[in-house]
C-alpha cells in the first residue's frame, strides 16, 4: 500500500467512526506529521509528486476535497484533504466499508445471535470500529463455527469426551476447537473481554478434555455405581465421573478443591474420616455437575459443603459456577481458605491484582454468596494461586 493509500485509508477510516456516532461524515485529514507522516515524512521531489497525484485521482472519483496551503508558490503543500463521501473513497480505494462488512457479519451470525445476546454487543462494538478479541468482522465465520460447537454440545454435555475427537466430529478438523477457544469464551462467558479462564477450563465447560479425567475423591466412605459399590481407598480413588450414582459417607464436611496438586497435598494430609475431598478437575464439567447434584442430594443434611480455589478471578469464578449446581441441590457453598483474611499478612507472596482484575474478583465472590469476601479484598487486595497455600482442614 502506497504512503497516499495509507493516507486516504486513515480517513475513510475516520468517516466511518463519524457515522457510527451519526455525527456528521465530513471529516478532515490534516498534512501535519501528527497526523499525516506518509506525506510529510516524504524525502524527494519525486516522491512528493506521486503522492500528491494518487490524492488527485482520489479527488476526481468525488471521494474528497483537497485544501492547499494559500502561500505556497506555484506549486503549494497539500494542508488537509477533506471526506467528501465515503463510497466514493472507499470504491476509489477498493476497501468496503466497515458497515458493509458489519452487513455481512450479522448474516452469517444470524443464527447464533437468537441464543447467545452477546453477538448484539459484538456487533455494536464492529460498527463503532472496535474490534473484539483483536479481531473485527471478519471473525464471524469463527464465532459462528464456536456456535456450532456449543450447540452441538448441549445436546449431549451429560458425558466427558475427547477435545481432538469432538473436534473431528463437528469439523472433520482435530484442531479447530481449539482454533475456536477465544470465541468459545466469548459465547460461554457472554464478556467481551478475555475472562480470564483458563483453556482447559473453558473446553470443560462443554464437557470437553484433552484426555479422559476421572472424578478423583479421598476420604472414607463408598462410591455407588450402576452395578457396584466400591470402598474409598487412601490416598483417592478415581472413578468415571458418570458412573458414580452417588458417595455413601458419614464425612462431616465436603471440600471442592479447584487445582490438582492442592487436591494431591490435600488427600495425602487429611487426617480423620471426617472430611470428603473432591477435585473439580478446574472449571467443573457438566457431566461433574451433575455427579455432584447426585452426591449432594445424597448427603444428610447437616453435612457442611466448602470450596478452596485460586484467590484470583478464575478461581472465583468457579466458585460461583459451584454456589449455583449446590444451590439446585439446597445447599450452601462456604469458602475455605480463599478470603485474605484466612492469612497473615506476611505469610505468603500475594500479587496485587489490577484495580480491572480486583473489581471483577469481587463481583465473582459477590456472586458466589461471599460478600463478606469481596469487602475483604477490597481492605487487601491480593491474589495468590492455590498451589503457594498449604492445606488445612474445616
Amino acid at each position: 500500500m502506497s504512503p497516499a493509500q495509507q493516507a486516504l485509508l486513515r480517513l475513510l477510516r475516520a468517516g466511518e467512526r463519524a457515522r457510527s456516532r451519526e455525527a456528521a461524515e465530513s471529516v478532515a485529514l490534516p498534512m501535519t506529521p501528527a497526523k499525516c507522516p506518509e506525506y510529510c515524512n516524504l524525502r524527494t521531489l519525486g516522491d512528493t509528486e506521486r503522492f500528491e497525484a494518487e490524492i488527485a485521482l482520489a479527488a476526481r472519483g468525488g471521494g474528497i476535497a483537497i485544501e492547499r496551503e494559500r502561500f505556497g508558490g506555484d506549486h503549494p503543500r497539500l494542508q488537509r484533504l477533506r471526506l467528501l463521501s465515503l463510497e466514493h473513497l472507499a470504491a476509489h480505494l477498493g476497501a468496503p466499508l466497515r458497515s458493509v462488512q458489519v452487513d455481512k457479519a450479522a448474516a452469517v451470525l444470524a443464527d447464533a445471535r437468537a441464543v447467545h445476546a452477546i453477538l448484539e454487543d459484538v456487533l455494536g462494538a464492529w460498527t463503532r470500529g472496535r474490534q473484539v478479541r483483536g479481531r473485527g468482522p471478519d471473525a464471524a465465520a469463527d464465532i459462528a463455527d464456536a456456535a456450532k460447537a456449543i450447540a452441538a454440545r448441549r445436546g449431549d454435555d451429560a458425558q466427558e469426551r475427547l477435545l481432538r475427537r469432538e473436534s473431528v466430529r463437528i469439523f472433520r478438523d482435530s484442531k479447530r476447537l481449539e482454533k475456536l477457544t477465544p470465541w468459545l469464551d466469548l459465547l460461554l462467558t457472554g464478556e467481551l473481554a478475555a475472562s480470564g479462564l483458563e483453556n482447559e477450563h473453558l473446553w470443560s465447560l462443554l464437557g470437553l478434555r484433552r484426555e479422559p479425567q476421572p472424578v478423583l475423591v479421598a476420604g472414607h466412605g463408598d462410591a455407588v455405581l450402576a452395578d457396584a459399590t466400591v470402598p474409598l481407598c487412601r490416598p483417592y480413588l478415581g472413578l468415571p465421573v458418570d458412573a458414580v450414582r452417588s458417595i455413601e459417607t458419614r464425612a462431616r464436611y465436603v471440600l471442592t478443591i479447584e487445582n490438582l496438586t492442592s487436591f494431591h497435598d490435600a488427600a495425602r494430609a487429611l487426617p480423620d474420616r471426617d472430611g470428603l475431598l473432591i477435585y473439580t478437575g478446574g472449571m467443573p464439567s457438566p457431566a461433574w455437575c451433575a455427579f455432584f447434584v447426585r452426591l449432594l442430594t445424597a448427603l444428610p443434611a447437616e453435612t457442611r459443603l466448602y470450596h478452596w480455589g485460586d484467590i484470583d478471578e478464575g478461581g472465583y469464578r468457579i466458585a460461583a459456577h459451584l454456589a449455583t449446581i449446590a444451590g439446585t441441590a439446597g445447599t450452601s457453598l462456604l469458602p475455605w481458605l480463599m478470603s485474605p483474611e484466612d492469612f497473615e499478612k506476611h505469610s505468603l507472596d500475594p500479587q496485587v491484582p489490577s484495580p480491572e482484575s480486583l473489581g471483577k474478583m469481587a463481583d465473582w465472590a459477590t456472586r458466589a454468596g461471599w460478600p463478606h469476601i469481596a469487602s475483604a479484598l477490597t481492605r487487601s487486595p491480593i491474589r495468590i494461586e492455590q498451589e503457594a497455600i498449604d492445606p488445612r482442614f474445616p
